[in-house]
């Protein structure tokens, strides 16, 4: 895919990678961006600093989710890629109050859904599209430290992989970006274990989403050491656990 004269939805797209992807986008061409996200204030800047619009957008509402691409398509015209890329990292435990797990839930996980539920059969109707939804290397891997995180990520993945194999065929390109730690504001605090292989500016973030999405392909690998580890995992994933919990001792404090 080509993003010169495309009309493209950024959900999260106020900071860190989404922002990045919205000044990319504009930088390949894009006809249109919508940035969209919780931040209102957030949205506008990029959206005035790229020539697009801003929605002030809740993900945990369905119907939010269906009102951005109605205005969207009535005001600019049929989206062409959806970057469903909002997300949280909240809670640690499996001890968490239902109340945590239901937001990241819904932000991590669902907002994902809502979007294909709706804008996959507008899709299908006149072609095609693309969706690009980001999750992260956890959903792959897994996140030491944090079930939430982990569940939700892997959720995600397996979304993508099956709007992929089920309307693959009718016109649905699907990506799943899988980063490991990005310089984002939700690792300001440190970047924990995801970033033993260092952590990287969403700018090389962004740029491994725009060579795949050229390219077509499933996986947005930011971190290439990722496509390792999930082999290794898949070869022996008795030995695989085992190395995770040596990597849990060197980066969780006993306590935890």
């Amino acid at each position: 895919m080509e993003l010169q004269d495309k009309i493209i939805v950024v959900t999260g797209g106020a900071s860190g990678i989404g922002r990045e992807m919205c000044r990319r986008f504009k930088q390949e061409g894009a006809a249109h961006i919508v940035v969209a996200d919780l931040d209102a204030d957030g949205a506008a800047a990029v959206a005035n600093e790229i020539g697009g619009s801003a929605v002030t957008l809740d993900v945990r509402s369905e119907e939010a989710i269906h009102a951005l691409i109605d205005d969207t398509e009535a005001n600019h015209g049929p989206i062409d890629l959806f970057c469903s890329n909002a997300g949280v990292g909240i809670g640690r435990d499996i001890y968490e109050d239902t109340a945590v797990w239901q937001a990241i839930w819904e932000i991590n996980t669902m907002a994902h859904v809502w979007a294909a539920k709706y804008l996959v059969p507008k899709m299908i109707a006149r072609g095609g599209g693309y969706l690009l939804n980001t999750a992260s290397a956890a959903g792959l891997l897994s996140q030491i430290g944090s079930v939430t995180y982990a569940v939700t990520k892997h959720a995600a993945v397996s979304l993508a992989e099956w709007l992929s194999i089920t309307y693959g065929d009718q016109g649905i390109k699907v990506s799943v970006l899988c980063p490991q730690a990005v310089r984002t504001a939700m690792t300001a605090g440190g970047p924990g274990v995801a970033g033993v292989d260092g952590m990287i500016e969403p700018e090389v973030a962004v740029e491994a989403v725009v060579e795949t999405l050229r390219e077509e392909r499933f996986l947005v690998l930011p971190h290439p050491e990722v496509a390792e580890y999930i082999k290794r995992k898949t070869s022996d994933y008795d030995r695989w656990i085992k190395g995770m919990r040596r990597l849990q001792a060197q980066y969780v404090p006993p306590e935890v």
